[in-house]
């Protein structure tokens, strides 16, 4: 009884967490300290916060894997959600490992806008468009973000003259379509933007980067 139970204790996944990028989110966890005997395998379940019974994943259900994608099971993003897992290895069963709690709207990060540049000879002008959620509209096309949040685009020029960690902030607003102007010719230069999130106080990651010379 006292191996079974030392095996139990060393199958049992470790830092179970929700990563969730636009609303794709993910449940993670690593393997157990028995540096996972070949054949470990995982059970997940998920519920909303106050619910008293778990529901099965069915698709992470006696996987191999260290991840499982509960974005559909979340997509109530103001719910507060928890997911679980347990490894059984040899017969054994783990005890369950549990996540901190997670409210989708609160925690996905959102990713940086998509930068278009189109150049004229002394301005170049730019259209942004917002990140999508993975869920869709009923005609088929998926939400962009900025059905859920209020977002601003902040915009930032590099002039490839100067040192590439210098980059100046030009814009920071709603439009969708932003006109630089004043720049000089046979200069390149590069555009990056990212989205800043007001309510949350949260920026994305830059987008990459778009360059043109004038």
């Amino acid at each position: 009884v006292l191996e079974n139970q030392d095996l139990q204790d060393s199958i049992k996944p470790q830092k179970v967490e929700f990563r969730s990028l636009n609303f794709n989110s993910t449940l993670h966890w690593q393997p157990g300290r028995a540096r996972e005997a070949r054949d470990t395998v995982y059970f997940v379940q998920y519920k909303v916060y106050g619910q008293s019974t778990w529901q099965n994943k069915d698709d992470c259900w006696g996987i191999q894997n260290h991840v499982c994608d509960l974005t559909t099971e979340t997509s109530d993003i103001q719910e507060p959600y928890y997911g679980r897992v347990k490894a059984v290895s040899a017969g054994v069963y783990s005890d369950w490992s549990l996540s901190c709690r997670f409210t989708p709207w609160r925690e996905t990060m959102i990713g940086p806008p998509t930068v278009i540049v189109i150049h004229s000879n002394k301005s170049i002008i730019l259209k942004l468009q917002a990140p999508r959620s993975p869920y869709k509209r009923k005609r088929g096309s998926r939400i962009p973000m900025t059905n859920y949040y209020d977002l601003l685009y902040q915009v930032f020029i590099i002039n490839n003259l100067l040192d590439e960690q210098h980059r100046v902030p030009v814009y920071e607003g709603k439009d969708k379509v932003i006109k630089i102007e004043n720049l000089r010719p046979g200069v390149s230069y590069c555009v990056v933007a990212k989205t800043y999130v007001p309510m949350l106080d949260r920026s994305s990651a830059y987008s990459s980067r778009q360059c043109t010379v004038l």
